[in-house]
């Protein structure tokens, strides 16, 4: 049973075995994408219900530029078709859409259908939905980076003055807490280059179940194991 007075504010999910998944059933690829969206849309609405005040998905990496051509295309096209849906109804469902990640590299199309789901859900108060397109903790970090060393260059910040804060002030997710919970379905126990920064005292599960087949009762025993843990960041 979940403990409502110790909810974790923000969980971050790997959502892995989406092929997998599709493989197991003979089916392509993409139709465990699709299944996975639909797996998606179903979490991020339960998170709300139960009053998660984060919720944040590695949609796709930047290694994910790697898969064959025609896979990410079909990708591409499902992110774009989820999220020009979703703009139009997420209004009513009070759930703040936020993206992580480098747009640059990402289509007009897809940054104009990114630009729409923010600007319809930005005055919405539920659950905040963070979801990592083109995302990748290295590449975070060296964004990061960049931008400490502009404000050092253009006088606006001293070098003995950077700190965790600053760092964390120049990440995709300034403002936010960082993941009290990581998930990571499929039984695979790595991050795979997720949220490295952010991750450092977070509790992590790996479940052996693939994404497709993750359910609201799963989500429910995440936290009940979440809550059943000591958090010491780094203490005695």
């Amino acid at each position: 049973m979940i403990d409502k007075e110790n909810m974790p504010r923000h969980i971050a999910i790997i959502m892995d075995g989406n092929r997998r998944w599709a493989k197991a059933k003979g089916k392509p690829a993409n139709f465990g994408h699709k299944e996975g969206a639909k797996t998606l849309e179903k979490i991020v609405r339960y998170a709300n219900k139960i009053g998660l005040e984060y919720i944040t998905v590695y949609a796709f990496s930047t290694e994910n530029w790697k898969r064959a051509e025609e896979e990410v295309k079909a990708l591409m096209f499902l992110f774009q078709s989820y999220l020009n849906d979703y703009a139009k109804r997420a209004d009513s469902e009070n759930i703040k859409v936020q993206f992580l990640g480098d747009r640059e590299a990402l289509s007009k199309q897809m940054q104009k259908s990114m630009k729409d789901c923010i600007e319809k859900t930005k005055n919405n108060t539920g659950v905040i939905f963070n979801i990592a397109i083109n995302y990748g903790g290295r590449d975070e970090l060296i964004h990061a980076i960049k931008k400490v060393a502009t404000q050092v260059k253009d006088g606006s910040l001293q070098i003995e003055d950077i700190n965790e804060k600053t760092v964390s002030q120049n990440l995709y997710t300034q403002d936010m807490p960082d993941p009290d919970l990581l998930i990571r379905t499929s039984g695979e126990m790595r991050l795979s280059n997720f949220l490295l920064w952010q991750v450092a005292y977070s509790e992590f599960l790996f479940v052996d179940k693939n994404w497709p087949d993750f359910s609201e009762e799963d989500l429910d025993n995440a936290i009940e194991v979440y809550q059943h843990r000591t958090r010491k960041f780094g203490a005695n």
